[in-house]
């Protein structure tokens, strides 16, 4: 017996291949939906993440910067401090400086010489007196040059030859009775009590009395 089949069996495998297409298609879809899901949310986790690390960098930069602003307030302190230490040490050093002025006037000042006045701006001395000579004055130069621990730099500024009365007074013009004297100013450097110990210089002996 001969079976003829008249149904359309071509059309019936086509819808059926495209159903398994579109299955296929609709599938892949599918898992293509659900990997960019799991990407999406490994991504945000990752972000998530990265932001906490951020956020606890952050806030222990801001710790550090707290430490840096404190370091800094007591680097100021600190140095704030020592201004005031050097500055008390250089007043407790810098109180004997006229004592030791004085004594190596006293000490540096040759016979003939007699001091008028002495005045001191900072560490320069400015010297005036009268001189019985032209040489004495060099005297006095070279002792506060060469023989003295706390004097340096000595600089003549003027002298000048002054007519003395008998009374002391100074005379307006030559006359008898009257002496030749040189008035005489000049500057010189007082050292430090540092810079006298770091030189190691001893007292020198008394040149002469002073007034």
């Amino acid at each position: 017996m001969i079976l003829i089949n008249l149904l359309p069996h071509r059309e019936e495998k086509r819808r059926r291949r495209k159903q398994a297409f579109f299955a296929v298609l609709g599938f892949s879809a599918l898992a293509g939906g659900l990997v960019v899901v799991l990407w999406y949310a490994v991504l945000q986790q990752m972000i998530s993440t990265q932001q906490e690390r951020n956020a606890f960098l952050q806030s222990e930069i801001a710790k550090l910067d707290e430490q840096i602003k404190d370091i800094a307030n007591l680097r100021a302190e600190i140095d704030a401090l020592k201004a005031r230490q050097k500055a008390v040490e250089d007043l407790q050093t810098d109180r004997n400086m006229p004592v030791h002025l004085l004594n190596e006037l006293v000490r540096q000042t040759p016979e003939g010489v007699y001091l008028t006045s002495i005045r001191q701006d900072g560490q320069m001395v400015s010297v005036a007196g009268v001189a019985q000579t032209n040489e004495r004055v060099s005297e006095m130069l070279r002792n506060t040059a060469y023989n003295s621990p706390w004097l340096e730099r000595p600089e003549l500024i003027e002298i000048k030859v002054a007519n003395v009365r008998a009374d002391g007074r100074r005379a307006e013009r030559a006359d008898a009775g009257q002496r030749r004297l040189y008035e005489f100013s000049m500057r010189v450097a007082l050292k430090r009590p540092q810079d006298a110990s770091a030189a190691g210089a001893a007292p020198a002996p008394r040149a002469g009395p002073a007034s």
